[in-house]
């Protein structure tokens, strides 16, 4: 179908000044001219402003990410990782993070060496770019360290990896079939319910059931008095 740019605005709630920004950065196709100071606008447009409200609101990206991703939108969702930067950003969780060089990360938060390297091998640190750390490195170093302190075995790390792993490919596999249903209608919601699925319904599930184990177990010690 084809919109004026007033239906546009009423479609997304989002600005006529802001929907033509985009089209100057190029984030989004120019419209078609019908003739002077008309133009008309196609499902596409209206798709991909979905799409990028949705990655500002809620994922925090940046115009240069999207327009980064955007560039490959005509890719298939499993043959085009350059689409994923603005959720590689977020899921890498390092943004905003000072980064250091591994001497220096050693230096500076007065790491051990040789637990360190254990952790390294066994994957528990999983830096982001080779022999480069952050402050969020150092805090899973401490909380090993603070395991140690008291006798008690990081094994949970261990397995959570083990588990993060498992899921991690299940999430690809996500990714596969949502490429295998990708049209230029669906296109905005496809992103979000990748994004939704990684960001918030992870969180969701595995909180809310710790949650009501510890429930129950809390329940069952009181019964038991």
């Amino acid at each position: 179908m084809e919109y004026k740019i007033s239906e546009v605005v009423t479609k997304t709630n989002v600005p006529k000044s802001t929907i033509l920004y985009y089209i100057k950065e190029g984030l989004l196709p120019e419209a078609k001219k019908i003739k002077a100071n008309v133009h008309k606008y196609s499902d596409e447009h209206i798709e991909l402003i979905k799409y990028i409200k949705y990655m500002q609101e809620s994922m925090g990206s940046s115009i240069e990410e999207i327009k980064l991703a955007l560039e490959k939108k005509n890719d298939s969702f499993s043959g085009s990782y350059a689409m994923l930067a603005p959720l590689m950003n977020t899921l890498s969780g390092e943004s905003g993070f000072e980064q250091y060089k591994k001497d220096e990360f050693i230096e500076h938060f007065d790491i051990n060496v040789e637990l360190l390297e254990e952790l390294l091998n066994d994957e528990i640190i999983l830096p982001i770019h080779e022999n480069i750390f952050t402050k969020k490195d150092a805090t899973i170093i401490t909380l090993v360290e603070h395991f140690l302190e008291v006798g008690v075995s990081y094994n949970i790390l261990k397995e959570y990896l083990s588990h993060a792993q498992k899921l991690a490919k299940l999430e690809q596999q996500m990714q596969k079939e949502l490429c295998d249903v990708k049209t230029e209608e669906n296109f905005s919601l496809l992103w979000k319910i990748m994004f939704d699925t990684l960001f918030n319904a992870k969180e969701y599930i595995f909180n809310r059931s710790t949650y009501k184990l510890l429930k129950q177990s809390l329940k069952e010690e009181i019964n038991s008095k």
